[in-house]
């Protein structure tokens, strides 16, 4: 549900930029009010392993469509939906500036859609409650399938609302909706189940994190370093080598639009001064478009054999996960920083 700056309005894009960051700001807000300071080093690992997993996507099968993680909803299960939005907002911001991936104007929408109905809605509202306390593998299962599922459709009708305000694309309410809900509950059902994998991986290594801190008590979360150094290896794996075997078909959001209106892409005939400014600054910002070189596509010929071994992809998932690790270490670190009248003399 990345959705390219063809998609919306100056009007729709610049009213979820608005209130994302609304959102953003009272998130961190609460995270300072919990002094969750200490889950810095989980947010970053985490952050990286997400943005690595969303490069693979997974075949739905009798679509000719794919779909990819949204890791919404296991960040808010493991670093609390505050701290779970945030980093979803510096996963789909990294995408969009150094790789090209959902439209600047476009960015407010995606961090909506992917972040807030995922940790906002779908942990607090439908996770917790069907999970209950100390959840088996049954229930956190039973929870994780319903609270993707759920959290996706959200996002995917938002996606067909935004669209729809926007008016500037060829893209019929009824018909877009038949076509992005069914394939959206299917990846939701996949998100459901990884959900469900990473969950139950973390109840057996380290409850501890997936039940709430206490500060009051000097009690709050923190990461092992096993957990840590797992997640790790774990992004730079899913980056650097599991990428090469993404599917190629297009994303359920491609898949809806080129069913609609017989291409993938939406642009626009005259595009807005806004539309033409953020493209010039996307294409100034994104160090590697479309996770590849800028200059492989004029030096690479068509006829050119297909490798199975990527070194450009593999770059480009193991530098956005570094550039995300490293953003969220360094936003930890200031924001953790004391105004100097409160430091003790």
């Amino acid at each position: 549900m990345h959705m390219a700056d063809g998609f919306v309005s100056p009007a729709v894009g610049c009213t979820m930029w608005a209130a994302t960051a609304a959102i953003t700001v009272l998130c961190a807000r609460k995270i300072k009010q919990e002094k969750e300071a200490r889950l810095v080093p989980l947010m970053g690992v985490l952050g990286a392993f997400i943005f690595a997993c969303q490069m693979l996507n997974f075949t739905i099968p009798g679509t000719g469509s794919s779909g990819h993680l949204g890791g919404g909803l296991i960040l808010a299960i493991l670093l609390g939906p505050y701290a779970g939005f945030l980093v979803m907002a510096a996963i789909l911001a990294v995408q969009a500036l150094f790789f090209a991936d959902g439209g600047l104007l476009a960015l407010g929408c995606n961090i909506f859609n992917l972040g807030f109905f995922s940790c906002l809605v779908a942990y607090p509202f439908i996770y917790k409650p069907l999970a209950g306390g100390s959840p088996g593998t049954g229930r956190i299962t039973l929870a994780s399938i319903t609270a993707a599922v759920i959290g996706l459709q959200l996002g995917a009708f938002s996606v067909v609302l935004e669209t729809t305000a926007s008016g500037i694309s060829a893209l019929p309410f009824a018909q877009f909706v038949e076509l992005m809900l069914p394939i959206h509950l299917a990846i939701g059902v996949v998100e459901g189940l990884a959900t469900a994998a990473v969950v139950i991986f973390i109840s057996k290594a380290q409850p501890s994190l997936l039940r709430p801190a206490e500060p009051e008590h000097g009690t709050p979360k923190r990461a092992s370093f096993t957990v840590l150094g797992i997640f790790a290896v774990a992004a730079l794996l899913c980056g650097a080598a599991l990428s090469w075997f993404a599917s190629a078909y297009p994303d359920g959001l491609e898949w809806s639009v080129a069913g609609v209106t017989g291409s993938e892409e939406t642009s626009l005939a005259a595009p807005s001064a806004i539309h033409r400014n953020l493209e010039s600054v996307q294409t100034a910002t994104a160090i590697m478009p479309d996770y590849a070189l800028p200059a492989a596509e004029e030096t690479v010929p068509d006829t050119e054999p297909a490798s199975l071994v990527n070194p450009e992809t593999s770059l480009a998932g193991i530098l956005g996960s570094a550039i995300i690790a490293a953003l969220i270490f360094l936003a930890g670190f200031l924001f953790d920083r004391k105004p100097h009248e409160d430091r003790p003399r």
